[in-house]
């Protein structure tokens, strides 16, 4: 019956495996499902990993109790929670607790839940919930929000470089202007780029292993232009070299680096990637510098 509901979709199988007041209980979250919900769930999950296949590593029954262990792969080849599909073959472990009525599983609570596999794929998901202080859990609440066009003046306020990441699809190369960039961390080198899921070199971004990040220097207000618009070929009149894994890396900039994506952060419409730098090169030309709407040069900039 898990056989054919989670590898086949034969979702109906579970009818016979539990109690018409069944549920399931996701032991972290605390999220509950009815039998229909969990179907729904299967199914969802099924159209994201089509090749999803379980193996039920044991199972352990102690009188109206048992436990089951399991450990699943598949292949991420449609959207999933927002997420576009990366390709990528995952593996999953879990565990269940069950308690049993006539034979049939009467609720169950279960060590995992659907974002688990996003877990896997090396995405996380900064949710709607509030976390419990100290945990470090990033808080996305929705209450209290500021005025939308506060927000807007306080962002303009921020003086920032300019950036265009840019990666490889299929040979060809894709990029777009960010100022989301900053340093995470010195040791080991970390850098993390914010980028918006509506952009066109989202999904190519999303599905590379690396990435490049080119400081724009002074002397590239075209090269900005070229990459805020929505051009097909970007990189029709622009001049660049491949970093060591291939991610574009644009000449004439004031500095370049080729990262390789070790983390995605899913956050609203946008998501955070956390990236290792593996290449770096520092030429002298002085950076751009963005505030408010416009550019500056920073050579012009006066020391206080």
């Amino acid at each position: 019956m898990w056989a054919a509901a989670w590898d086949r979709g034969e979702v109906e199988a579970l009818e016979a495996l539990v109690t018409p007041d069944y549920l399931r209980v996701g032991k972290a979250s605390g999220k509950t499902l009815s039998l229909q919900q969990l179907q729904a769930e299967i199914l969802g999950i099924r159209e994201a990993f089509p090749d999803l296949a379980t193996i039920v590593d044991a199972v352990v029954v102690d009188g109206d109790k048992a436990a089951i262990f399991w450990t699943s792969t598949g292949t991420h080849t449609a959207p999933f929670m927002g997420v576009p599909p990366t390709g990528r073959r995952v593996q999953t472990r879990g565990s269940n607790f069950v308690t049993l009525d006539g034979g049939r599983i009467k609720q169950e609570t279960v060590t995992w839940d659907s974002s688990e596999l996003l877990n896997s794929l090396g995405i996380r998901h900064l949710g709607d919930a509030l976390a419990e202080p100290g945990t470090g859990v990033v808080v996305d609440s929705l209450s209290g929000e500021p005025d939308l066009e506060i927000m807007k003046t306080f962002n303009r306020q921020f003086v920032t470089g300019v950036t265009v990441v840019t990666t490889q699809e299929g040979g060809v190369p894709k990029g777009l202007a960010v100022n989301a960039y900053a340093s995470v961390s010195l040791e080991p080198p970390l850098v993390m780029v914010c980028i918006q899921k509506t952009s066109s070199t989202y999904p190519a971004l999303f599905a590379s292993s690396h990435l490049g990040i080119n400081i724009l220097s002074n002397q590239q207000k075209s090269t900005v232009a070229t990459f805020a618009s929505k051009s097909a070929d970007k990189f029709a009149e622009i001049d660049w070299h491949a970093g060591p894994s291939g991610s574009p890396l644009i000449d004439g900039s004031s500095a370049a680096l080729e990262a390789e994506i070790r983390e995605r952060f899913q956050a609203k419409t946008h998501t955070i990637f956390i990236c290792r730098v593996r290449h770096a090169e520092v030429s002298e030309a002085s950076p751009m510098v963005y505030q408010a709407g416009r550019f500056f040069d920073s050579e012009g900039l006066s020391q206080l």
